[in-house]
């Protein structure tokens, strides 16, 4: 495989550099979703994807929050996010950082990892560690995201996106095996299940205290402590992920705010940018 020159990784996001972003689907891999972005000023609100979360820094500083730690990550930093993980991220210098980002599916993922190493999964891919610094794997990771983004040499992406995520698997990975259901949850799980399912309704404290069977101030603390976001964040991410749903399949922004329960488009957009990084009308599209 071809190596990312060093100055690549490493040079500065110029003072004059304005935030920007790309976005697109990448056919070959499932329509999965792509990213390269730089930001300046942009934070992004604590929120998770239904797919796996993988890519680097190219330059700058990002402070992030996984699991309650918190960052500074520059270039050679890796993200490895599993489906599901709370995370946000901000710029931690006053020029900004510019990285590469993809979204695999979990489907996806294990289907390379099963063609790759020829064996049947009987489980779930993972990721046991979230940020880490591998400047090798993530000038790796760079060359394989330009030739997807370039789209002029679709073989020798494909080669290098394989390549390199079985590398990050091979290196960090791990199979979750699924327990059987339990058959009971804590308050905070009822309280988060709870709120999975009517994402779309106007959910008061006092109902959701009571499905966990809680105070209301122990039910924010608990929830905060367990899963690192705030009720009322997790489910306007909710909102968000499933907003992702629908704007793949092609429903309009407004029409995706109202049966999504945001009062109105632009309270949509403001925080589905600030969950994605792009507009929704820029996702739908890409």
């Amino acid at each position: 495989m071809q190596n990312v020159s060093q100055s690549q990784a490493t040079e500065a996001v110029p003072v004059t550099a304005k935030e920007k972003t790309s976005f697109w689907r990448a056919k070959p891999f499932r329509d999965m979703e792509c990213m390269t972005a730089t930001f300046i000023t942009h934070a992004f609100a604590p929120h998770a994807h239904d797919t796996f979360s993988i890519g680097a820094i190219e330059s700058g500083c990002q402070i992030s929050c996984i699991r309650g730690e918190r960052e500074f990550t520059g270039p050679g930093a890796l993200y490895l996010l599993n489906p599901g993980e709370i995370h946000d991220g901000a710029p931690g210098i006053s020029d900004g950082y510019r990285y590469r980002m993809i979204y695999p599916e979990i489907g996806m993922l294990t289907g390379i990892l099963e063609d790759v190493t020829g064996r049947i999964f009987q489980g779930t891919p993972s990721f046991s560690r979230q940020l880490l610094h591998d400047p090798d794997l993530a000038q790796a990771f760079h060359y394989a995201h330009r030739l997807v983004e370039a789209g002029d040499e679709p073989l020798a992406a494909e080669e290098a996106m394989y390549n390199v995520l079985s590398r990050m698997f091979a290196q960090y990975g791990s199979v979750i095996i699924s327990p059987p259901a339990e058959t009971g949850r804590t308050g905070v799980e009822r309280a988060r299940d709870y709120l999975a399912e009517n994402f779309d309704g106007d959910i008061g404290l006092e109902e959701l205290a009571g499905v966990a069977g809680l105070s209301r101030a122990h039910l924010i603390r608990a929830f905060r402590r367990e899963f690192f976001i705030t009720p009322h964040a997790f489910q306007t991410d909710m909102r968000v992920r499933q907003a992702r749903r629908m704007l793949r399949e092609g429903a309009s922004p407004s029409e995706v705010a109202l049966q999504c329960g945001f009062a109105d488009q632009a309270h949509f957009t403001r925080h589905f940018k600030a969950r994605t990084g792009v507009t929704p009308a820029v996702f739908r599209n890409g």
